[in-house]
């Protein structure tokens, strides 16, 4: 049965959407991917094109209800000729398609020190279709050459697969374009269009957007993409980074702006604390083993706290922080979705709208932020060792009179049966005095516990504490009350420890490898959607309204240190003591 090929929708000039996602081979992928992923591995070393997403799901597959069986095509063909024949298949496709990823911004921090290296780090492992293009889009005037000169100095290799490093970047710098162009011009878009095009020398083209650029012109370049650089026929998908928006209003427009052009389902919102190691590995812990499942609720959890700091500030970025903040920054996004993936339901799958839906029945479930429930900072100066460290007004970026926080904590709470009473708290800032991501869930007391004589008054100490270190130093470790050797009863706290680089030696992928893998894919899980994004800004926009009409000033605390005070009592309200202030492993 011949794979029909479905010829392009007819363009119109009044038609400002990007094609639809489809391929014209689709209806061999539907019967042939999966398979073929499974036996690839026993066929040939390379992955080229056999990728995977992070979800497990072979690129661009779709259920397969009802498998091959009884097909005309499956029928009268023995195992061994089946694996020839599709594998045949797979790389004619792969012959007759290829990927066009550019870079919009090209010359900025993000995309040299990030999207490039992710780009070929995917590549070195053999992540990336045999036939794909990388083509840079930004206003500097730069050669192909100059190019890939800036970002030939950026790449690294895994640490134990460096033998062939050099190959591998010149056959990867070899794929490198330039186009210089400005961000609102249809005519520059055109132009990339035709140069695009020559690469893709008549392929079925597949062509992928990363927009690393500032939210204001978002729209300009989709609206010229769209309109001058969209695929004919394949799919077109878009990257977009954060800030979505600076409120509820704001992140809406933007929203309603890129769907003049986008469908939903081209829009990849990234947050690429979605896609680290440890975050991603939250869902396995919880849902792929049973001690934990039935203790994730307000019966066994007592708090759980999210907790990221830098032990830098600003440090010249203050132009762009100061009309963002520490909230916006980092609150609304990554600790927000992070707490959402940790919160949800059991999903029915993990299909990418399922997972979305239950995050944002969780976003929809939370209590109102309450002013009383929030404290701001602001880092000063600071001398410490001889050394002296500036304040956040200090920053020649930063007026002089702002009262934007670089610190927030907040304690939030989620209205529903499972998790009703339990606070979550949030804290992130700049400046303080150690770098760290983490998760901690802090478990209820035992009841009646025969030992409580035995940890004195301090009973926090007799409490279990699971520790998810997202960064740095990779960890799951949980703390547990034992007995010391010897003929006493001396009790003591310990952990067990899971550390990621003593027992997985090989180098852990950065989040934008992963994301950027995704998003080629056509996997959605680890993106935001648009409801989603609404939802995060409903809870805390009046907030931030609050904050900036009654322009609350921020509790100053000295560079370097644990941050303000306030952070404490606002832990102390709800009779919890952050975990990483005085303990063992702060």
């Amino acid at each position: 049965m011949a794979a029909q090929i479905t010829p392009p929708p007819s363009s119109s000039s009044s038609s400002l959407a990007f094609s639809s996602e489809f391929n014209v081979w689709k209806p061999m992928r539907c019967c042939f991917f999966k398979w073929v992923s499974q036996v690839c591995p026993r066929i040939r070393p390379t992955n080229h094109f056999r990728i995977k997403s992070s979800n497990g799901h072979p690129l661009n597959a779709v259920s397969m209800q009802g498998g091959m069986d009884g097909s005309p095509l499956a029928k009268g063909i023995n195992p061994e000729e089946q694996e020839e024949f599709f594998i045949d298949i797979l790389d004619k496709e792969e012959a007759l398609s290829t990927l066009s990823i550019t870079v919009v911004g090209a010359s900025g921090d993000l995309a040299k020190k990030k999207i490039f290296p992710a780009l070929f780090a995917l590549y070195y492992e053999d992540c990336l279709p045999k036939n794909f293009i990388v083509f840079g889009y930004a206003r500097t005037k730069l050669t192909d050459e100059e190019l890939r000169n800036i970002i030939s100095t950026t790449l690294t290799c895994r640490i134990d697969k460096r033998e062939n490093c050099k190959d591998k970047m010149e056959q990867f710098l070899k794929r490198c374009f330039y186009h210089s162009g400005e961000y609102n011009s249809e005519e520059n878009f055109a132009e990339l269009d035709s140069k695009l095009k020559k690469k893709e020398a008549g392929k079925l083209s597949n062509r992928l957007f990363y927009l690393s650029i500032p939210p204001n012109i978002f729209v300009d370049v989709v609206r010229c993409a769209s309109m001058m650089a969209s695929s004919a026929n394949g799919w077109t998908r878009v990257i977009v980074e954060k800030p979505f928006g600076r409120d509820s209003e704001s992140s809406a427009e933007l929203t309603r702006c890129l769907k003049k052009y986008l469908t939903e389902d081209q829009i990849f919102r990234i947050d690429h604390y979605l896609g680290k190691e440890l975050v991603e590995n939250l869902s396995v812990l919880r849902f792929s083993n049973l001690i934990f499942e039935p203790l994730w609720s307000r019966n066994y959890i007592r708090n759980v706290q999210f907790i990221f700091s830098e032990d830098f500030g600003t440090e010249g970025r203050g132009g762009y922080f100061d009309n963002y903040g520490i909230i916006r920054d980092i609150m609304q996004n990554h600790l927000l979705q992070i707490l959402a993936l940790f919160a949800m339901e059991t999903p029915v799958s993990l299909d990418a709208e399922d997972i979305r839906n239950e995050k944002v029945k969780v976003l929809r479930s939370m209590k109102p932020l309450e002013l009383e429930d929030v404290i701001i900072g602001q880092y000063k100066g600071h001398n410490k060792g001889g050394r002296a460290y500036p304040g956040y007004t200090d920053d020649s970026t930063v007026p002089k009179n702002s009262i934007t926080p670089t610190f927030a904590a907040a304690a939030l709470f989620i209205n529903n049966a499972r998790w009703d009473g339990v606070p979550f708290l949030m804290k992130a800032g700049k400046a303080l005095h150690r770098k760290r991501a983490e998760i901690r869930v802090q478990f209820r007391h035992v009841p009646g516990n025969l030992y409580k004589r035995n940890f004195g008054t301090d009973l926090d100490k007799a409490t279990n504490e699971l520790v998810l270190r997202v960064q740095p130093d990779e960890a799951i470790y949980l703390k547990i009350n034992n007995k010391v050797p010897g003929l006493g009863m001396r009790l003591d706290r310990s952990d067990l420890n899971l550390l990621y680089r003593a027992r997985y030696p090989t180098e852990i992928p950065d989040a934008y490898e992963r994301l950027l893998l995704d998003a080629i894919a056509g996997e959605r899980r680890l993106f935001i959607r648009s409801d989603e994004l609404d939802a995060a800004w409903s809870l805390f926009t009046p907030l931030l309204k609050e904050l900036e009409a009654k322009k609350i000033s921020p509790e100053l605390y000295p560079y370097g240190s644990r941050g303000p005070v306030g952070a404490h009592y606002l832990a102390a309200k709800y009779n919890v003591r952050w975990g990483d202030v005085g303990g063992e492993d702060d």
